[in-house]
């Protein structure tokens, strides 16, 4: 039996709510793509911050693992925690929230008939009682996502480069040149997916090349697309 994946649109602006079951034995190196998810692992709450480069698999005993990833730039405000302090970081729930709630939370999900939407329920509560995020970050996020260059995005936004820079870290976890980076590899990966040509999906993601495309893949994902396309 393989693995099994499902997602979905979140309730919550910009989310999605997915589902993963795999087998024992199977591997799942997560690739950087400007987001935050909140887990359900093992019986736990954890926070899985923005990566700078693949986040090597948890582990191959195999399971069901749930989450709820949120948009780039939206998670901080909910959390309550600047997203550079999570860069590239796994953390229990219980180290950013008070435990006795977390403890609530982790046996209301424990208990559901669906832990994915009681997930969800949990983000979508906090969400309505924080601060809303960044609206300025969420227009960059866009704006990247879009293949636009970080020079075309600030003007767009009208700040300069240091603030850019700045309010990045805490909305992103990195500066806005590599959420770009981070962005046009999935926008190319995508490409791919859907049967484009490696050149042509490194022309269309905004890739100087398809040697570009090699380097970026390898520097942030660790891996060649061949390779990576050949998992199962």
């Amino acid at each position: 039996m393989g693995d099994r994946y499902e997602e979905r649109v979140s309730r919550l602006d910009g989310a999605k709510v997915w589902t993963l079951t795999v087998p024992r034995g199977s591997v799942h190196p997560v690739l950087p793509d400007g987001c935050m998810d909140l887990l359900w692992i093992g019986g736990r709450l954890l926070v899985a911050g923005p990566d700078t480069h693949a986040e090597p698999p948890a582990g191959t005993g195999g399971g069901t693992f749930t989450g709820i990833r949120f948009a780039p730039g939206t998670a901080p405000a909910l959390l309550g925690v600047p997203a550079h302090e999570l860069r590239d970081r796994r953390v229990a729930l219980a180290e950013l929230w008070p435990g006795p709630l977390v403890r609530e939370l982790t046996e209301r999900v424990a208990g559901a008939v669906d832990p994915a939407a009681a997930l969800e329920d949990i983000a979508v509560r906090r969400a309505a009682a924080a601060a809303p995020p960044d609206p300025a970050m969420r227009s960059v996020a866009a704006q990247l996502a879009g293949g636009r260059t970080v020079a075309q995005t600030a003007q767009a936004v009208g700040l300069g480069a240091r603030q850019l820079h700045r309010r990045s870290l805490t909305a992103f976890g990195y500066g806005p040149k590599t959420l770009a980076r981070v962005l046009r590899l999935q926008r190319a990966l995508a490409l791919v997916r859907s049967g484009t040509p490696y050149a042509d999906a490194a022309a269309g993601a905004g890739c100087a090349d398809q040697a570009h495309l090699a380097r970026e893949m390898r520097e942030l994902a660790g891996t060649t697309l061949t390779a990576y396309f050949a998992e199962p």
